[in-house]
């Protein structure tokens, strides 16, 4: 039977992930070049439009169908393709062992589909053509994001081996940051080097969707309506707010000397990228420990990114790659049984280095199979599509020379 209230909630969660989506375009694009302003936003809004067809069509079978346990998936890697094109599923399909109907379910997962390659687009900002981006987005949720779903969250291997990860440390930020890694090395540097902000309201707004949006992203994670799912909403804000002042702090006493308000917002971007697998699985106190550790960390890492000259424009990888990484990772140091029952302790509840060791493992295969798969897949891709764009189109903009407009700001 329906549970009208959690229906209702699962329907409100999935309606504030979609909005982080186009929150990300108004980040990217207020953070990127005033001549790609509208090329950078594309890439994120198209994702709405082809990972919906992909996930409707088999995206979704292929991470939700079968299970490692029941020897009905493909390795525990693969799920099969029996609810391919959503077949069987009906209005009153429930969800199993949930009181909510599953097309609800479907939509809410098919929002982390859309966000998370959209999330990799930051980092090769005005260097990498339309059409061979659209081959990326279809290629890298087929062969990346779908086997981590469905072996983390659908029943594979890692989830019957123990790995866990509440709401996308390893599945959508350590995939895709890596992955923006891979094609930062690809593409190599801008030639048009401008590294200034052209909008900074609009990152504010994309700031401020983002973290609404994350409270969707991590609360509607319990897929229940409880404590938990309110502890997540909460841990959400501390981690995210603990971070934007930490980081606000590092940049006014180390680095330039100001309090900017980008690095406000990075360090808010930071905190919520990094208590994203750990949010239903912490105390509230452990929460606002990680935002610190998210700023810390993250912060060395975009400076660690500079010294070595990768060209990460808008810092993929040192703020989501890394979160994802330094989040799991925290995960295995302090989950705690006696807040979430469904996960063992980590290292600091007396659980001993054996959750810790899991996600590291889990952690090291997902980074070393999105930077391997993402740069083959590049190469592969540039044999039969350019991906990389001309000096002259870089130095025009890829709104005129691409997509024949311009942005106007107001």
């Amino acid at each position: 039977m329906i549970d009208k209230g959690l229906t209702t909630f699962m329907i409100l969660a999935t309606s504030l992930v979609m909005l982080m989506t186009p929150g990300l375009a108004f980040f990217y694009g207020g953070l990127g070049n005033k001549k790609n302003i509208l090329n950078i936003m594309m890439q994120s809004f198209v994702s709405l439009g082809i990972t919906t067809v992909l996930w409707f069509s088999f995206g979704y079978s292929l991470c939700f169908s079968g299970t490692l346990a029941e020897g009905t998936d493909f390795l525990g890697i693969f799920g099969n393709f029996d609810k391919a094109f959503l077949n069987g599923i009906t209005l009153n399909t429930m969800f199993p062992g949930h009181d909510f109907p599953e097309l609800i379910f479907i939509a809410y997962q098919m929002m982390f589909a859309i966000i998370t390659p959209a999330l990799i687009t930051g980092a090769f900002i005005n260097r990498v053509t339309f059409k061979s981006y659209v081959f990326f987005l279809i290629l890298w949720q087929i062969f990346v994001y779908y086997p981590f779903v469905h072996m983390v969250w659908g029943g594979g291997i890692l989830a019957e081996w123990g790995v866990f990860d509440f709401a996308g440390g390893i599945v959508v930020h350590a995939t895709a940051g890596f992955a923006a890694l891979a094609a930062v090395i690809f593409v190599g540097k801008r030639q048009v080097w401008i590294t200034e902000p052209n909008n900074i309201p609009l990152v504010a707004i994309g700031t401020a969707l983002l973290w609404f949006g994350w409270y969707g992203f991590n609360a509607g994670s319990e897929l229940d309506v409880n404590g938990i799912t309110v502890m997540a909403f909460f841990n959400t804000d501390l981690s995210a707010s603990f971070a934007a002042v930490t980081w606000l702090v590092i940049e006014w006493t180390r680095g330039n000397k100001r309090p900017t308000f980008i690095g406000l917002m990075t360090g808010a971007v930071a905190g919520l990228a990094t208590i994203t697998p750990a949010a239903g699985f912490v105390s509230m106190p452990t929460a606002a420990m990680i935002g610190i550790f998210a700023s810390l960390g993250c912060y060395a890492a975009v400076k660690f990114k500079d010294r070595l000259g990768w060209d990460d424009a808008l810092d993929v990888w040192g703020v989501h790659g890394m979160g994802g990484v330094f989040g799991t990772l925290l995960l295995g140091i302090f989950a705690n049984n006696s807040i979430n029952p469904n996960i063992p302790n980590g290292l600091l509840n007396g659980g001993g280095f054996s959750l810790l060791l899991k996600e590291a493992l889990a952690l090291g295969l997902a980074i070393v199979w999105a930077f391997s798969f993402t740069y083959g897949m590049l190469i592969l891709i540039n044999k039969f599509v350019k991906v990389k764009v001309t000096h002259n189109e870089e130095f025009k903009g890829l709104d005129i020379t691409t997509h024949g407009e311009v942005a106007r700001q107001i």
